[in-house]
């Protein structure tokens, strides 16, 4: 994880303040709701990264496992592009999966095994883009409505516990505003454009749109999801 982790902690001059605050705040309210029991839990977290949010759920799970590509060296467990995975079935209660679904070669395989990992009734913890700049890293394929994100989690076999939308649409349009400026500016002016936008994102999320419209149409979705097994039949 980085020294500063800019995900978990971002400066308000950061280009991703509002969207990156909001996910860490959604992030903890999911926490309290499903992980503050005190349960011995297993967490994947599928997709990885830098794992910047493994402190926040540390204090609430058992063993927090990074899987990831090849490359992430901070991976205890790789998988392949289209997002097969080696681990066995029913090995994880909790699969956290953070800005990944719209990276990965074939969506509906990554979900599947999400699925399929995941103890029955245990839960899938995910965020993607609705609306979003293109960000290969190291390839980026997909953006969602909530409709069609519904579908495929659905699909996967999955019960729908929570869906939010975080940013909203007027609030999107800034970012993407600001995003076709800051590609076009020396980097150390990219904070100048970063602050206003970013508190008038603030600003248009609180005046101009409601919950209703951003859990139909946002920058961010934000979901839990129940796996739902049927039980084995023993003739």
């Amino acid at each position: 994880m980085s020294k500063k982790n800019w995900r978990l902690n971002p400066s308000i001059f950061n280009s991703r303040w509002r969207a990156l605050s909001l996910t860490t705040k959604s992030i903890k309210e999911i926490i309290k709701l499903y992980l503050s029991n005190g349960a011995d839990f297993l967490l994947v977290d599928y997709g990885c990264g830098d794992m910047p949010y493994k402190p926040l759920f540390e204090p609430h799970i058992n063993k927090y496992i990074g899987a990831d590509l090849p490359f992430n060296q901070l991976a205890e467990i790789k998988f392949d592009p289209g997002g097969k995975i080696d681990l066995k079935n029913d090995y994880a209660d909790v699969v956290l999966s953070t800005q990944v679904l719209e990276h990965v070669e074939n969506p509906e395989l990554y979900l599947n095994e999400c699925f399929r990992i995941l103890k029955n009734d245990g839960i899938l913890i995910l965020s993607t883009h609705g609306y979003w700049i293109y960000h290969p890293t190291p390839n980026d394929y997909w953006r969602w409505t909530s409709s069609g994100l519904k579908k495929i989690l659905v699909k996967a076999g999955f019960e729908i516990s929570g869906f939010r939308g975080i940013v909203s649409r007027p609030s999107m349009g800034i970012q993407l505003l600001q995003d076709s400026l800051i590609f076009k500016i020396p980097k150390f002016l990219i904070p100048f454009i970063a602050f206003p936008s970013q508190i008038l994102m603030l600003i248009c999320d609180k005046i101009l749109s409601s919950q209703k419209s951003r859990d139909a149409d946002s920058g961010i979705f934000m979901t839990v999801c129940k796996a739902k097994k049927a039980a084995d039949v023993k003739l």
